[in-house]
């Protein structure tokens, strides 16, 4: 199975990851990062199928995918 890695100081809580992940496991956590925002967290339960739509829809390259 597949994991994610959020960098949490890069992540400005946007959500567009949140909407395009089809197995939801990512969510806006509800801990503030040290630039004041939400960030997101993966509900690590390993069901992710690597299918990095997550991180391609990133707009601050804060998600990496690992297969």
């Amino acid at each position: 199975m597949a994991r994610i890695e959020i960098n949490q100081s890069l992540c400005k809580g946007c959500a567009l990851c949140t909407l395009l992940c089809p197995e939801e496991l990512i969510k806006i956590g509800n801990q503030i990062n040290e630039n004041g925002y939400f960030y997101a967290v993966f509900t690590e339960n390993g069901s992710c199928k690597g299918c990095a739509l997550c991180a391609k829809i990133c707009p601050d390259v804060a998600i990496e995918v690992w297969k």
